[in-house]
């Protein structure tokens, strides 16, 4: 923060011809901002230097989430200025030895938009159920310029910040579940099977669910042996415009290996439901638990409201008596 205050105030101060080779303030920038070289060629010069500034500004006027006051907000990554804060909705009179399971949401919105606020009412129902329910910021494109295998990343250190905390927060370490709709269940299941794109966090904590609930998740982001000819036409098109190759964050390209008992939920006039429909046979190939329930006729993101919210609530708290976690309603 203090080197990009000094660049804020010494940007005026320097001539167009300065870069980070001749000014030693650009020198400090860019060793903390690799970001703001934007061409990526080494060198800082004072334009790239001044849209970083500009870009940093518009960030920090961004609004600010307002979540309920029930839920305890924890910053549980720093990048560059960015914080990403986590929210954490407790059952009433909950203590820190009650050592509940707890889920970990993540927001849909194709990687680029959304909020955290998308799952406050699943938290709010399943702390009243008795779990400690949370619900995560990560970056998106639109707000941070970031691409998903950084999702990704945000991801994995939020896991493995709760399950650091876990006597902090009154949480069971070995009862953790990974939630999350569209993009967001993308996220929460490659918690558990991508080994990549890890932050500089404790390698010896562990970012792998115990359990996953994946509202019409994509788990088909590259080609697979196991879709339709149009299905790896489209993802073949898609692939060209990644940046990162599809195939490393893909959760179907990684389901033949060992991973926590998994719903999936989605409507049957979703075209992701193929991609979810091989991952469940992929998956149960190899011994894991893996339910898929489709409603008739619902879309893309159909559990956000009306019949199906409750619907899918229901089916999410099965899920959890079933496992043990909750008790019958």
């Amino acid at each position: 923060m203090r080197t990009l205050i000094a660049l804020l105030c010494c940007l005026p101060l320097l001539s167009s011809a300065q870069t980070s080779e001749t000014s030693e303030a650009l020198k400090k920038a860019l060793k903390k901002y690799p970001k703001a070289d934007s061409n990526g060629d080494g060198i800082l010069t004072r334009e790239e230097a001044k849209a970083f500034r500009d870009k940093a500004k518009e960030l920090q006027k961004a609004p600010q989430v307002k979540m309920p006051e029930s839920a305890d907000k924890h910053i549980y990554k720093t990048v560059e200025e960015v914080k990403l804060p986590l929210y954490v909705f407790k059952p009433e009179d909950h203590k820190a030895e009650d050592k509940k399971p707890a889920i970990v949401f993540f927001f849909g919105g194709g990687w680029k938009n959304g909020s955290p606020k998308q799952f406050t009412p699943q938290c709010e129902h399943l702390a009243k159920r008795g779990m400690v329910a949370i619900t995560v910021e990560y970056r998106v494109s639109s707000r941070h310029e970031v691409t998903p295998a950084d999702c990704v990343e945000d991801a994995k250190s939020a896991m493995r910040w709760v399950r650091a905390n876990a006597k902090k927060l009154g949480i069971d370490p070995n009862h953790i579940a990974s939630g999350g709709g569209s993009a967001g269940g993308h996220l929460a299941v490659c918690t558990a099977l991508i080994e990549d794109f890890n932050a500089n966090d404790d390698p010896k904590v562990s970012p792998a669910p115990d359990a996953m609930v994946l509202f019409n998740p994509a788990l088909a982001l590259a080609p697979h042996e196991g879709l339709s000819d149009m299905a790896n036409a489209h993802l073949t098109t898609r692939s060209r415009e990644s940046k990162v190759p599809p195939k490393k964050i893909s959760p179907l390209s990684h389901v033949d290996q060992k991973q926590a008992p998994c719903l999936i939920l989605f409507g049957t006039d979703d075209r992701l439901l193929e991609g979810a429909k091989v991952f469940q046979q992929y998956s149960k190939k190899v011994g894991n638990t893996c339910e898929l329930t489709t409603y008739e006729g619902a879309g893309h993101g159909f559990f956000n409201s009306g019949k199906h919210y409750d619907l899918t609530l229901k089916a999410m708290d099965d899920f959890l008596v079933k496992l043990g976690w909750l008790e019958k309603g």
